[in-house]
C-alpha cells in the first residue's frame, strides 16, 4: 500500500513539471503516407482519417512520444465534435465496469491505477495524459483484451488446452487456427531462434487469439453504436493491417479504416512496411524525406 502511494506520488510530481506541450509536438510532424509512398504533415493526415469509422494508432508501449500521438488524434477528433469511442489492448473486458466508473468521474485515480496494473504492467506515467483526458472529456472506453493469464496458458501449451471454463472468459464461438500463411507472417516480423516447431505454433496461437478477442470485442460495439468512431490503441503488432484489423473485416465486411504506425527503424520504415501493412508511418520532423517506393 505505502509502495503505491510513493508510486502515485512521484507519478505526479513527473506529470506537472516534466509534460511536454503536446500540440506544439503535433505542429512539426510528418507521416509517410503508403497508398502513394509520399510524405504529408499530421494535419493533412488528419483531415484524410478523421471520418473514418475505425482508426487503428500502433504504439511501443513504453515510448512517449507515441503515445502523444495517440493523445493528439483523440484530442484533434473530439475538438471536432466527433463522437468516439477508445478501445484499449491495456485492459481486458473483465474490467469494464471499471473502466465505465472512471469515465464518469466515480473511481478515484488511486483506484483506477490499481485496475490498471491489474490488466497491465506498463508504468502508468506513460499512459497518465491520455486516461486522465478520457476522463475529462467523458470519452467512452473500451476494454478489450482478453485475461493475460489464460493468454500465457495458451503461449506455453496451445489453445487446446483450455478449459469449457476458461474459454468463457472469451467472446462467444472464439476460435484459433493458425495456417502457413499467417505462421510464414509471424515468421518475418518475429524472432523465432530458440522456439521449437511446437512452441512457435502456441505463439502465434496466442497472439491470434489476443487479435480475435479484440476484434470481436470491438466488432460487438460497433454494431451495437453505429453512430461511434473508434479509436483503438494496441501495441503495433496488433495494430497493423495483418493483426486486428484483418481479424474485425472477417466479422464486418466493407468497414472502413485506418492504420497509423509509428516509424521504428528496422522494424517499421520505409523499406520494410507498404500498404498491406498500414496506410501512414510517423516520420521524423523533417519534411525533406525521401520514401523508396
Amino acid at each position: 500500500m505505502l509502495r503505491l502511494v510513493k508510486f502515485i506520488t512521484i507519478t505526479i510530481i513527473f506529470h506537472i513539471f516534466f509534460q511536454a506541450d503536446i500540440q506544439a509536438y503535433a505542429e512539426d510532424r510528418y507521416l509517410l503516407r503508403l497508398s502513394d509512398r509520399r510524405v504529408v504533415r499530421y494535419e493533412e493526415m488528419m483531415k484524410e482519417v478523421r471520418n473514418s469509422k475505425l482508426i487503428f494508432i500502433g504504439e511501443y508501449h513504453d515510448n512517449e512520444l507515441h503515445h502523444r500521438l495517440q493523445l493528439d488524434i483523440i484530442r484533434d477528433l473530439n475538438d471536432s465534435n466527433i463522437p468516439i469511442v477508445v478501445g484499449l489492448e491495456m485492459f481486458t473486458s473483465k474490467s469494464q465496469n471499471d473502466l465505465d466508473l472512471w469515465i464518469k468521474g466515480d473511481l478515484k485515480i488511486y483506484d483506477f491505477i490499481k485496475v490498471y496494473y491489474k490488466d497491465w504492467n506498463v508504468p502508468w506515467s506513460f499512459y497518465t495524459d491520455i486516461f486522465v483526458y478520457l476522463r475529462d472529456n467523458g470519452i467512452p472506453v473500451i476494454g478489450l483484451n482478453a485475461p493475460k493469464d489464460i493468454l500465457q496458458k495458451v503461449n506455453e501449451v496451445g489453445f487446446s488446452s483450455l478449459t469449457k471454463k476458461e474459454l468463457e472468459d472469451f467472446p462467444a464461438g472464439i476460435t484459433c487456427s493458425v495456417d502457413k500463411r499467417y505462421m510464414d507472417f509471424i515468421k518475418r516480423v518475429y524472432t523465432a531462434h530458440g522456439r521449437s516447431d511446437r512452441e512457435f505454433v502456441n505463439f502465434c496461437e496466442a497472439l491470434l487469439l489476443r487479435d480475435k478477442t479484440m476484434a470481436q470485442y470491438l466488432a460487438e460495439y460497433i454494431r451495437k453504436n453505429p453512430e461511434k468512431s473508434v479509436v483503438v490503441l494496441a501495441g503495433s503488432d496488433h495494430a497493423w493491417k495483418k493483426g486486428i484489423p484483418e481479424q474485425i473485416l472477417a466479422l464486418m465486411k466493407n468497414l472502413d479504416y485506418r492504420v497509423i504506425l509509428p516509424g521504428i527503424s528496422g522494424y517499421i520504415d520505409p523499406d520494410s512496411v507498404g500498404s498491406e501493412h498500414a496506410d501512414y508511418i510517423l516520420m521524423s520532423n523533417s519534411p525533406n524525406l525521401e520514401a523508396k517506393r
